[in-house]
């Protein structure tokens, strides 16, 4: 299988595996949740996966801080240096005066004293109602500052809480927005992209300032309420599978890579765990490529949450600047 590759970010000169292993994850009714992700990734561990990327929204931090205690305990790794650590500022955070608290709380669920990647999760602010007589929580949405969000996130990087910082989900517009505010640039811009939605557009742009893409979803996200399986039904990619002797799965990672993009692939079965590091020793046909390019675009996930008459993004279009 190998190792794997890493790439360098280029505004903090780290290193940064191209492949990581995702935590975001439904919690299945019945199923120890905290267990079930702790032992996947002291299984991705034991594959050679040193990348993992969490979130506070996931639940998955506290996890995978005790995945790394244990792992260092059992000799799996000899130390935290070895691993590359993201995770995310959610949106009922992003405000300037939170940003350091809300780095700090996942720092303690990880037990980490720093974090290699802090990304803000989605360009937009949340704010609880008063709860309701059903006692359900609902939110208002508001517009993020990104010149006090971003000057902060910058803040931890000097401080030394996070080595690198980066977006998740910003448009080309948006990624400009903060680009012109910006004394620290970002590293990294993490969104779906997979062969059905192959973001060139944001691609060109963000490689053109220095921006690595992460894609998350690069299979679709199937099995998943934000996902479907579009991806790994898709014909074009089962006829270049069947060809190649690899999975539809490994056919999407592969091109993702040849793409210069950063993966994040997330399953808890330990066959694919395996198959999904395979992708290594083998490239694509220049033909291949080109009927990859040539499939029909749509993003999968349009995020109408964040879409209200009375928030900042009255329409899809208005959210993705037009990039649907």
């Amino acid at each position: 299988m190998g190792s794997i590759p890493d790439c360098v970010l280029r505004w903090s000169g780290q290193r940064m595996p191209v492949v990581g292993f995702g935590t975001a994850s439904e919690i299945v009714e019945g199923s120890d949740f905290f267990t079930v992700t702790k032992q996947a990734v002291l299984q991705a561990i034991k594959l050679g996966y040193r990348h993992f990327d969490t979130a506070s929204l996931y639940g998955s931090e506290q996890p995978l801080g005790e995945a790394i205690v244990e792992a260092l305990s059992l000799g799996l790794i000899k130390s935290r240096n070895e691993l590359f650590i993201t995770s995310k500022l959610w949106c009922t955070q992003a405000y300037g005066d939170l940003v350091l608290p809300a780095l700090k709380t996942s720092l303690q669920n990880l037990k980490l004293d720093y974090l290699d990647l802090y990304l803000i999760h989605w360009p937009i602010c949340l704010k609880q109602r008063k709860e309701g007589v059903s006692g359900g929580k609902e939110y208002d949405l508001f517009p993020m500052d990104f010149s006090s969000v971003w000057a902060t996130m910058e803040d931890c990087q000097r401080l030394g809480l996070t080595k690198s910082i980066g977006l998740s989900n910003f448009t080309c517009k948006k990624v400009a927005d903060v680009l012109s505010i910006a004394k620290i640039p970002p590293v990294v811009n993490q969104l779906e992209l997979n062969p059905l939605w192959q973001q060139k557009k944001l691609k060109d742009f963000c490689h053109g300032n220095g921006i690595l893409l992460q894609a998350y979803s690069p299979l679709g996200a199937v099995g998943t309420k934000w996902g479907s399986n579009r991806v790994m039904e898709c014909e074009v990619l089962k006829e270049i599978a069947k060809v190649k002797g690899k999975t539809v799965a490994q056919v999407c990672l592969r091109w993702a890579y040849e793409e210069g993009v950063i993966l994040i692939v997330k399953s808890f079965n330990a066959e694919r765990m395996k198959q999904n590091l395979e992708i290594m020793d083998w490239s694509l046909s220049e033909d291949e490529l080109k009927m990859i390019q040539h499939i029909p675009q749509s993003r999968g996930i349009q995020a109408e949450a964040f879409v209200s008459e009375n928030g900042p993004f009255k329409t899809l279009e208005e959210l993705w600047d037009g990039e649907i």
